[in-house]
Parts: structure tokens; C-alpha cells; sequence
């Protein structure tokens, strides 16, 4: 039994990926406008972050601002890509410090300029740190991100006509290309959709999902949701 419970507290997850949901609702519960929510959340992400860290987890991941999350209030959306943009700007030194890689994916036709620059910057000076990778996905959907594997990999097989692709080469198109698929989603808030977030990659993912708002969501829960991901029985469709 202790070889058996020893073996189950040392799986830990190589992909961690997190919905933040819940900042609107914690600011209107305090009285706050909802920008107020998504620039307490910023402390979740640094929190979650250094536990990720401290437990080896080689790759985390965060749905930051999805496709649809365009059609919000204008200001909503202008105070969030400010906030990404501050943050990316502040946390550099820390990410440079702790041994992170910073990746951006999404549809960056959006973004502008300035914003672009900052991310390659970012990921250019964190390119060869392997302790963390960590990824923002913005402007980013499930369905943008298939669409856009197709269509590369349409072009690939009418410039190589006689070129086989198998569903595993499938993956290789992807905006996620060379990232391992989540082991474990963790979604904020209570809901439990995964709202057009990397359709193809989650397959197989384990899903959890917490109640508690995405700005009280610190390290405790983070390696609370670990714990919860080393009982479970991965697999995969088949028989153990």
C-alpha cells in the first residue's frame, strides 16, 4: 500500500492547462467593475506558476483571451490586451530568473504591432530556458486552430503529392505543434464546458473542474488539482 501510494504522489502531470474563468463574477460580488477582476487574476497566474515549478511540471498553459472574447465591450477588451501587455512586460525578468519559456499561439492578425512585439521579444529571450514552458494562448479557438492545420496541410500535400499524413502527423499543423497534449484542464468558476479551447489536443485530456473564482485560485488549489489528477486511471479507451 505505501509503495503503491508513494508511486501514485510521484505522478505528476508533463501539461497542465487552465481556463480562468470567474473574474467578472468575483469583482461584481466585491462591487468592483469586471476589469478589476481580470487584473486580480494576474496574481493567480504568477501563483500558479511558481507552483508549477515547485511540483516539475514541464509545460503550463493558460486560455487567456479566446476568438469570441472579441465581441465584448470594446473597453473590456482594450483593458484586457493592456493588462497582457503590462504583464508580459513585468514578468520578463521573472521568467528570465526561474528558467521559463514564454510562448504566445493564436490568430495574431489582431493583436497590432506593438503587441506583436513585445511577444517575440518575449519569446526570443526566453527561447533556450527549459524549466517552464509557458504559454499563453490569445485570440485563440479550437476551430481556428484546426482550420488553419488544414489548410497547411492541404497546401503540403498538393506541393507533395506523394506524401502520406497520418492523424498523428495531423498534429504537426497545429498552432501547438511540438507542445504535448494537456494531461489535466483545470476550468475555474464551476463550469464545465470547454469553450472552442484546443479541440483536437484535449482528447484525452482529464478534466477538472472548481468552483472557486479564477482570482482566489492560488497555489494550494493548483497542487490540490495535482493531487486530483494522480488518482485518476488514464486509459486512453483501453483496458488496465
Amino acid at each position: 500500500m505505501t509503495k503503491l501510494l508513494m508511486e501514485t504522489e510521484k505522478r505528476i502531470p508533463t501539461h497542465v492547462s487552465i481556463i480562468m474563468d470567474g473574474n467578472g463574477r468575483w469583482a461584481k460580488e466585491r462591487g468592483m467593475e469586471r476589469t478589476k477582476g481580470h487584473i486580480a487574476g494576474v496574481e493567480s497566474v504568477r501563483a500558479c506558476t511558481i507552483a508549477a515549478i515547485e511540483e516539475g511540471v514541464k509545460y503550463l498553459s493558460f486560455f487567456a483571451f479566446s476568438e469570441e472574447n472579441w465581441g465584448r465591450p470594446e473597453g473590456e477588451v482594450n483593458s484586457l490586451m493592456k493588462l497582457m501587455f503590462e504583464s508580459m512586460q513585468k514578468e520578463f525578468e521573472m521568467f528570465v530568473r526561474e528558467g521559463v519559456r514564454f510562448v504566445v499561439i493564436g490568430d495574431r492578425e489582431r493583436l497590432g504591432s506593438t503587441m506583436c512585439g513585445v511577444i517575440d521579444n518575449v519569446m526570443e529571450a526566453t527561447k533556450n530556458n527549459d524549466r517552464l514552458t509557458f504559454i499563453l494562448f490569445i485570440s485563440y479557438s479550437g476551430k481556428w486552430d484546426i482550420h488553419q492545420a488544414a489548410r497547411k496541410m492541404a497546401a503540403d500535400m498538393a506541393a507533395h503529392p506523394e506524401k502520406e499524413i497520418s492523424e498523428a502527423d495531423f498534429g504537426n499543423y497545429l498552432a501547438t505543434a511540438g507542445i504535448p497534449d494537456p494531461d489535466l484542464l483545470i476550468r475555474t468558476s464551476g463550469e464545465k464546458r470547454i469553450s472552442n479551447y484546443m479541440l483536437w489536443q484535449l482528447a484525452y485530456t482529464e478534466l477538472l473542474s472548481t468552483p472557486v473564482l479564477w482570482p482566489d485560485f492560488g497555489k494550494e488549489d493548483f497542487k490540490a488539482a495535482l493531487d486530483e489528477y494522480a488518482k485518476r486511471d488514464r486509459r486512453y479507451g483501453k483496458v488496465k
